[in-house]
């Protein structure tokens, strides 16, 4: 059976991110996917737990889950391009997916919102993805 690792940020949790990880649960249980969920604080701490699930033979691949809501800096952007890079740079080590379901940058929280059913596709992707793979 194909088990995915969820790693999803705690910020912004009652209002977005929680909702996310259910969005990601329901399309894994109706793909009869295993998943694992880790919590982690913000999205800048989700590479780490990423990593320690890559590590892991049982895991096929992870799905990041975070929304990066602009401010009056470019802390949002900064948050958005390091973690991409880093979780590429994951995948590509492990080769395994790591799928940026991590919303933003230049978001504000209506817009994370709006976005809450992607992270479903989010997860269709890596299904799609470890499905891809193991065919090559």
């Amino acid at each position: 059976m194909m088990k995915i690792g969820i790693v999803v940020s705690e910020w912004y949790w009652e209002e977005i991110t929680s909702k996310m990880l259910k969005e990601a649960e329901n399309v894994a249980r109706k793909e009869k996917v295993e998943v694992e969920v880790f919590k982690a604080p913000g999205s800048f701490d989700l590479p780490l737990p990423a990593k320690k699930f890559l590590r892991r033979k049982d895991i096929d691949g992870v799905v990041t889950l975070g929304a990066v809501i602009e401010g009056d800096t470019d802390h949002d952007k900064v948050i958005s391009h390091s973690l991409a890079k880093t979780l590429q740079e994951l995948s590509l080590e492990f080769e395994k997916p790591v799928m940026l379901g991590v919303n933003g940058p230049k978001m504000n929280g209506e817009q994370a919102l709006a976005r809450i059913s992607r992270s479903g596709e989010v997860m269709k992707a890596c299904i799609e993805m470890i499905r891809k793979i193991k065919g090559m």
